[in-house]
């Protein structure tokens, strides 16, 4: 027993040895993965940006629609004598007008 005990140690230290190397590799690089990954979470690509800007645009554009829908059964009440009616299409033109720059025009194409 002695004998398997003697051989067994030097086997088990050399083999400790390379997972204590190894986890002191990933202590020491541990702050660099971690910062590269606050980094990259903190920024936005590109692509990123342009979906984003998309689906804002998106956004904008139904609003708008949705305005002019309203807008037209306002201006229909008004017409029929709704005071009321008559106040909120003047919100809602104002509020078309407020959107309508922020909405980009697409080029026409030839």
């Amino acid at each position: 027993m002695l004998d398997k005990r003697l051989v067994t140690l030097p086997l088990a230290t050399l083999a400790l040895q390379g997972c204590i190397a190894r986890t002191a590799v990933d202590i020491v690089t541990a702050p660099v993965r971690a910062g590269a990954q606050v980094a990259d979470w903190a920024t936005t690509s590109q692509d990123e940006a342009d979906r984003e800007r998309g689906r804002e645009i998106r956004r904008r554009e139904e609003r708008l629609g949705e305005l002019h829908e309203d807008l037209a059964d306002l201006e229909e009440d008004c017409l029929d004598g709704d005071d009321g009616a008559c106040r909120k299409a003047v919100e809602t033109r104002r509020e078309i007008a407020a959107i309508i720059p922020t909405v980009p025009v697409e080029p026409e194409r030839d």
